[in-house]
């Protein structure tokens, strides 16, 4: 199983999660008047001032808007700056076939990782051509196989679509299509610890029968909370940090961009 080395088991580790990033090939695009490439460089730049030292970055979908291998090659680069090891899952905006070309001679697109005392499971719930997703049979017998191969191990698992209701009406038919299927799984093993997604561009956190639920900022635009329709949030682009201790405790939080002045264009290219 891959590992993250160098990371005694009775350690903790702080992971980064970078979500939802929709850059474009070409620099100065921008998504509904925001410059994604510009807004992505700064949260690195307050990842690396803020988390000195980082065991794994998590980049949970969406990294691209135009699907080209530009963009993921531009994703790669900039995030290389951070010097961590990464794992990249799809959204509904990536093309995966393109993006396994930019992940090349590398383990982005590992699903499984062991780190310290946790092992994570990075889910493919994107469908070619749908905005919502769904997770096939092959992605819960991963789930399945990584959690019963790992009893003593404490578990966090991600994916893109939200397997839960976020109080976004827009956001209802377009989140993860069988999440029934999803926690049916994840309710027969008492080692799984949190489930952590992107897609929704805004910051959750609750509990519900033992297990964390997290969402995440985008590293470009935001999503306004409980929205009926399609809206965009005033607030700064940001990311999720997380402390995975031996014990299977988990700490978290959401770091966002001070000083970050943004006007929304809805009349632009829209999400």
């Amino acid at each position: 199983m891959p590992s993250v080395s160098n990371v005694n088991p009775d350690a903790s580790v702080l992971l980064v999660q970078l979500s939802d990033s929709h850059l474009f090939a070409e620099e100065g695009t921008a998504l509904l008047g925001m410059n994604t490439r510009a807004s992505l460089q700064r949260v690195i730049e307050l990842v690396r001032e803020q988390q000195p030292r980082i065991d794994l970055v998590l980049a949970t979908g969406d990294l691209s808007q135009d699907g080209t291998l530009e963009s993921y090659q531009q994703f790669r680069d900039m995030t290389r700056a951070i010097g961590a090891p990464a794992r990249w899952i799809p959204g509904n905006h990536d093309e995966p076939q393109i993006m396994a070309q930019a992940a090349v001679h590398s383990d982005l697109l590992e699903p499984v990782v062991d780190i310290g005392n946790w092992r994570i499971t990075l889910l493919d719930s994107a469908v070619p051509g749908s905005v919502p997703g769904y997770l096939q049979d092959q992605q819960l017998q991963l789930l399945a196989q990584a959690l019963s191969e790992a009893p003593n191990r404490h578990h966090l698992v991600c994916l893109h679509h939200h397997p839960v209701s976020i109080g976004c009406a827009w956001m209802e038919p377009i989140g993860l299509r069988n999440p029934e299927a999803l926690f049916a799984v994840l309710d027969r093993f008492p080692q799984a610890r949190a489930l952590l997604w992107g897609h929704v561009h805004q910051e959750i956190d609750r509990e519900c029968n033992g297990l964390r639920l997290l969402a995440s900022p985008s590293t470009c635009i935001q999503f306004a909370p409980g929205s009926e329709d399609f809206q965009v949030s005033e607030q700064a682009p940001g990311y999720r940090w997380l402390r995975l201790h031996a014990d299977g405790r988990l700490e978290t939080g959401v770091e966002r961009l001070r000083d970050f002045a943004f006007t929304v264009d809805y009349g632009s290219n829209g999400y």
